[in-house]
């Protein structure tokens, strides 16, 4: 595999910085491999503005500048156009392009492209076949050599947990979770470890766990206080504790973060509504 450091170019909280970063960092790559390689992720980075056409294109682009693509630059050329498909809507055609991406990448012994097409799958499917999907991902991510591929677990036993959490299987969803937040705190961020605390939490008030779940986010709080979402999970279960005037002002602190953020304003109308009438 190409030896770019991704992970220096990417902020997934800022796809738009990311466009421009993976932009700059092809237009100035001599070598064509790895310019192609480049211009994969800067598709993704489109994709995630919602850019969808101008993201194939970039993959056209990127899938023409070699006569003889790698394997590597095959599998990531069929995962973000099929990324493409998924986030604009249609499944059925981006889960092909993964399960062709998956076939490839094991045939070539790419193992954590291989992980990332098989929790596209996943995410592609619904049920039971999701859930397969995640586990398959998770074997190979746990029996690979390639720190890359190891370094899926976490995501992966969160994928598992929340999968399990909507089947209303608690207890394994807890467990996964669990496993998921021991993994962040050895190889994650800050913001990861708390994503994954929040996780535990949020399962542990669908198990009825209410005070383990309220000191834990508010611990959060603490950490991250200008977090919609955490505070959102302080109302509810300062709610399910009777704590209703408490959880009405946690409820308004969540309402006032989420409706600061223009964008969520528009893709969380719903949310917005639900909390503005909880915080009144």
């Amino acid at each position: 595999m190409t030896s770019i450091d991704f992970d220096a170019l990417w902020d997934f909280q800022d796809a738009a910085g990311s466009e421009r970063r993976f932009r700059e960092a092809a237009e100035t790559e001599s070598d064509t491999e790895a310019r192609a390689v480049l211009l994969t992720q800067l598709a993704r980075a489109l994709g995630l503005q919602g850019r969808f056409d101008e993201g194939h294109t970039v993959l056209d682009e990127a899938a023409g500048l070699l006569a003889t693509p790698s394997d590597e630059l095959s599998v990531r050329v069929l995962l973000e156009r099929g990324r493409l498909f998924n986030s604009g809507g249609d499944p059925i055609r981006a889960k092909g392009l993964f399960l062709e991406a998956f076939e490839l990448a094991v045939a070539a012994g790419l193992d954590a492209l291989a992980v990332d097409a098989a929790h596209m799958v996943a995410i592609a499917e619904t049920g039971e076949a999701s859930q397969e999907w995640n586990f398959r991902a998770l074997e190979i991510a746990e029996s690979s050599s390639e720190p890359k591929a190891q370094r899926w677990k976490a995501s992966l036993y969160n994928n598992i947990g929340w999968n399990f959490h909507e089947e209303g299987r608690y207890e394994e969803a807890l467990a996964a979770f669990l496993t998921a937040l021991d993994l962040r705190r050895e190889q994650g961020t800050a913001r990861a470890r708390q994503i994954a605390e929040w996780c535990v939490a949020r399962c542990l008030r669908s198990l009825g766990r209410y005070e383990e779940a309220l000191r834990m986010q508010e611990r959060l709080v603490e950490a991250d206080p200008e977090d919609s979402y955490v505070h959102e999970e302080v109302g509810e279960c300062l709610l399910a504790l009777g704590r209703v005037e408490e959880a009405k002002r946690a409820f308004a602190r969540a309402y006032d973060l989420l409706s600061a953020d223009p964008a969520a304003v528009e893709r969380d109308a719903e949310r917005l509504e639900r909390l503005k009438r909880l915080a009144t």
